[in-house]
């Protein structure tokens, strides 16, 4: 295969594509998380003691 400029932008461009959905994945679960912490707070079901 004849490495060319056009070749090596194709890569670059599908590595930054991966890296962004990653990165947003990432954001995502994080955020989540977040979210259901705050919502176990607020109804009182996880907390201990009370029933």
């Amino acid at each position: 295969m004849f490495m060319d400029v056009v070749v090596f932008a194709g890569i670059a461009t599908v590595l930054l594509m991966i890296s962004f959905f990653v990165g947003v994945g990432i954001f995502v679960v994080k955020d989540q998380e977040r979210h259901e912490r705050k919502a176990k707070g607020k109804s009182g079901r996880s907390q201990i003691g009370v029933s």
